[in-house]
């Protein structure tokens, strides 16, 4: 182990199939990613005792590539490990289908402001004593099968805790009751201590992200160990359907539900872990009706304030707000900032953005022109299409009321034809537009152009289908800027938002019972207010767009960041 990290000290171990550290470094598809990475940067701003497990992808996600039409073309990822991470002399293995996976781990350290650090290994099995397949296990992310996901997961959960033994980490919220499934029969006493050392957040009410598994691959990954799932209350197989059954108004069946015994991972880490939360309130809420009988709790998300503020406003913020970095609550002073100050650094941030697509695009937007930002995973209940419902009516009022132009970006799933889908639709919704309306989807969507599009745009919309946006990040990213949300009443931005003073809604909340907002009455809802509202105080009041953007600031950056995020985790969850 590197020196400066005591290994008696770490008593948190974060565990996530994807933590997003570096844009260049693949190890990371999305939302998921970029909160662990946020989460593992502010831990080390604040000293706190973590290690970061994750595995390492040698193909990475995928890099995108767009046709003219928006066809979606995914390639393998390049990339040299040891550019990136040092790899460590400690090794671990597992059993999978009865034979002996070995694993090795690549250190990646992450510092803090005040110099304190936090490690992050990523687990690889590409070892000559593996097989070709066992060595492809820790190949791609979100790759492969069901079978292979399994794989991986198991990997990461009982080869994760067996690699920080390997390093001689002493942990608190794990130790060896979290491996027991992998060399011990399951008792009721295993099962009472693995519950005080484990911690669960469920990130999604998407059934998708719900990892359900078929008992034939179960025992094929681990034969010969029927009382592992002795414990019927704990493992839960078949409960999901009854959920899904209970809550059909905004779950989809046809996706969800799955013939014959399955393993659900929700339910094994509900029923194995102390502490459980979900990721806003609402989402707590909605957790609790999915999961009806388990105590949720409720930890809003954040981001990491200094990754996330671009170097014009990090510069304007030294300046009039020391210490912010350090206390992210000091934004509040944000209030005070001279207002020609603040249009400067937007101005400035939004012309590094305009010469990102003009040199990716060959088009040459206006620095002056209302610029609206959509940026985020391509799939179905993002929306990322409900502004351009009415093509006619937005050209009319670009023309009447002031100018628009829009930028788009976001990678579909390899396997999500609906996302796919959507991107054409939104290449054909480009060309429809014309020169009235100017629009741009940028290809291969990555952290460091997520930071650039956030910190660049006049307004960030965020248009999902509620319930189903558990958090949400970016809009919290784009407060950071001064960029304030125009967005539907889901995930965060119930919390954060303050009409007319940290940004704008979009049509009603989604209430239980009540189902979801009619489609209509939240486009009318959108278009109305960016043509009454938002446009007329952009181009007319300059001032008064000023003080909503330094209320962003203010009143969400200051609020919405990992730092409090952890500190809520760390009394109400990790040392309670």
């Amino acid at each position: 182990m590197q020196d400066g990290i005591k290994p008696s000290k770490r008593s948190i171990a974060y565990f996530s199939m994807e933590i997003a550290l570096e844009s260049a470094l693949p190890s990371y598809s999305g939302g998921l990613g970029v909160l662990a990475g946020d989460t593992i940067r502010a831990a080390a701003d604040m000293g706190l005792p973590m290690v970061g497990l994750s595995l390492l992808y040698r193909k990475g996600y995928f890099r995108q590539e767009l046709g003219e039409d928006g066809t979606q073309v995914e390639h393998a990822v390049a990339w040299r490990v040891e550019d990136f991470l040092k790899e460590e002399e400690s090794r671990a293995s597992l059993s999978i289908e009865g034979r002996r996976v070995w694993l090795r781990c690549w250190r990646y350290d992450v510092k803090g402001v005040r110099g304190d650090g936090v490690p992050v290994y990523f687990l690889d099995a590409d070892l000559p004593e593996n097989s070709d397949f066992d060595r492809g296990l820790t190949g791609s992310l979100y790759g492969g099968d069901t079978f292979y996901r399994l794989c991986q997961e198991v990997i990461l959960g009982v080869g994760g805790v067996r690699m920080l033994r390997a390093l001689l980490l002493a942990l608190q919220l794990l130790d060896e009751e979290a491996e027991k499934a992998g060399r011990a029969s399951v008792r009721k006493r295993d099962v009472e201590n693995v519950r005080r050392k484990c911690v669960f957040t469920t990130h999604t009410p998407v059934p998708a992200g719900h990892d359900q598994f078929p008992m034939s691959l179960v025992t094929r990954v681990f034969p010969n160990r029927e009382d592992f799932f002795d414990l019927k209350d704990v493992f839960c197989a078949d409960l999901m359907k009854q959920i899904l059954r209970e809550h059909r108004e905004f779950l989809d069946l046809k996706e969800a539900v799955q013939a014959g015994t399955s393993l659900n991972m929700t339910y094994l880490a509900l029923n194995l872990s102390g502490f459980v939360n979900g990721v806003a309130k609402q989402h707590g809420e909605v957790s609790r009706m999915m999961f009806n009988g388990y105590d949720i709790a409720a930890i809003t998300n954040g981001v990491h304030a200094a990754t996330w503020t671009s170097p014009t406003f990090q510069k304007l913020y030294d300046t009039h707000i020391p210490g912010w970095r350090e206390d992210n609550f000091c934004l509040r002073a944000a209030l005070g900032l001279p207002a020609q100050e603040v249009w400067s650094a937007h101005q400035a941030a939004k012309k590094t953005l305009l010469d990102v697509v003009s040199q990716r695009t060959g088009t040459q937007m206006d620095p002056e022109m209302f610029t609206i930002g959509f940026a985020r995973r391509a799939t179905g209940y993002k929306r990322a299409d409900l502004l351009l419902s009415d093509i006619e009516r937005l050209k009319r009022i670009a023309a009447a009321v002031g100018k628009v132009q829009i930028i788009y970006a976001g990678k579909a799933h390899p396997n999500d034809p609906g996302g796919k889908e959507i991107i054409r639709r939104l290449f054909a919704a480009k060309r429809a537009l014309g020169n009235d309306v100017a629009m741009v989807y940028l290809d291969d969507y990555s952290f460091d152009l997520g930071a650039k599009i956030t910190a660049g745009v006049d307004v960030w919309l965020n248009t999902p289908q509620p319930p189903l946006e558990a958090s949400g990040t970016s809009g919290m990213k784009a407060a950071l800027n001064g960029v304030p949300s125009f967005s539907i009443l889901d995930g965060w931005w119930i919390e954060g938002h303050i009409e007319g003073v940290t940004g704008w809604s979009i049509g009603n909340s989604w209430r239980e019972g009540q189902g979801a907002p009619e489609h209509a009455a939240e486009v009318e809802s959108l278009y109305q207010k960016l043509e009454s509202v938002i446009l007329p105080l952009f181009y007319g009041q300059r001032d008064g767009y000023l003080e909503v953007m330094k209320h962003a600031i203010a009143l969400n950056g200051s609020f919405f960041n990992t730092q409090r995020m952890l500190q809520q985790y760390v009394t109400d969850a990790y040392f309670r």
